[in-house]
């Protein structure tokens, strides 16, 4: 049955910033919104204050409702859902849903994900896709069904990953991108305009996968090649941030952050993580073939700074090394 795009009941789950943009265009485009659910508040800061999430506070100041269930499979939340009467479900960087919450709207759930499915399913596509270095990411929306990430695809648009692209900034080109092509697939659907893909079909030879990166993923083995590095650092940046240990004379460790670098490519003796530096305005750290220059980074305990900056206050750089 064909509808009109903006009578569709629309049920939307998201939690961070990525999840805004494409809310706020279905918001201020006139579709139909009917709630918002997102994560519940959690407290955080040294005053462990509530903080709503992103998407909440959104959702608050627009005047959507919205629902912050402890439990997706709550009798009492299914059955405020189901009171709703949806049409169509969005999912954008939520939780895990149960079919009984996915499988409720009439036209089924769709989820927008970071990358060009069956390309880097997982929990931190952007993050992946620029540490193995590609050169090609993009936005695929599909149909949710029991597995994670492998239902039909109903759209795919590419963005172009640059040289000096970082995670935070392939972010912000996905999500805008993402925004549009959540629009389309919801007007595709209402006019009955789409014949999912099995990703079965689309599967290449090497599927690459986007899993949960923890603390040991964003250490960095100086013993890798400069690009390896170099991707690594910016496919962190800026959260959750490659990390290393600077080790000075007295034999001290000192984490420290990197945030943006450069890499330059050269033949030479040094040890891998041994540091060339004039003390005033520029670090290397030695690779097996070049060097990794640093040019934004933070001591544990400090703020982020640049080096320049860094080296004002920090001497003795000359008998350091990263390990």
């Amino acid at each position: 049955m064909l509808m009109d795009a903006k009578s569709v009941r629309i049920l939307y789950m998201g939690t961070p910033d990525f999840a805004v943009a494409p809310l706020r265009a279905l918001v201020e485009g006139g579709y139909n919104v009917v709630a918002v659910v997102t994560m519940p508040d959690k407290p955080a800061g040294r005053g462990l204050k509530l903080q709503e999430s992103a998407v909440k506070q959104y959702a608050v100041s627009a005047g959507l409702k919205v629902l912050q269930p402890e439990k997706l499979r709550n009798p009492d939340f299914i059955a405020e859902l189901t009171a709703l009467k949806p049409d169509l479900g969005i999912v954008i960087a939520f939780r895990m849903l149960p079919e009984v919450v996915w499988g409720l709207p009439r036209l089924g759930t769709f989820n927008l994900h970071a990358s060009l499915l069956p390309q880097y399913r997982g929990a931190a596509p952007i993050n992946w896709a620029i540490i193995n270095g590609e050169k090609k990411t993009g936005v695929t929306t599909f149909m949710l069904n029991a597995e994670i990430d492998k239902g039909a695809v109903i759209g795919q648009s590419k963005v172009d990953i640059e040289e000096t692209e970082t995670a935070g900034t392939l972010h912000d080109k996905l999500m805008n991108q993402g925004t549009g092509l959540v629009l389309e697939s919801v007007n595709r659907i209402a006019e009955g305009d789409i014949i999912p893909v099995d990703q079965a079909t689309l599967e290449t030879v090497q599927l690459k996968e986007a899993p949960k990166i923890f603390k040991e993923t964003c250490r960095i083995d100086w013993n890798k090649p400069v690009e390896t590095v170099y991707n690594q650092i910016r496919g962190l940046s800026p959260y959750p941030t490659a990390w290393s240990e600077l080790i000075n004379a007295e034999k001290q460790i000192i984490g420290v952050k990197f945030f943006s670098v450069k890499k330059e490519f050269s033949d030479h003796k040094r040890l891998p993580g041994s540091i060339l530096s004039d003390g005033k305005t520029f670090i290397t750290v030695a690779c097996p073939d070049g060097y990794i220059r640093v040019e934004e980074l933070q001591l544990a305990g400090k703020k982020r700074m640049q080096t320049a900056d860094f080296l004002r206050g920090f001497s003795g750089i000359h008998t350091c090394s990263f390990v």
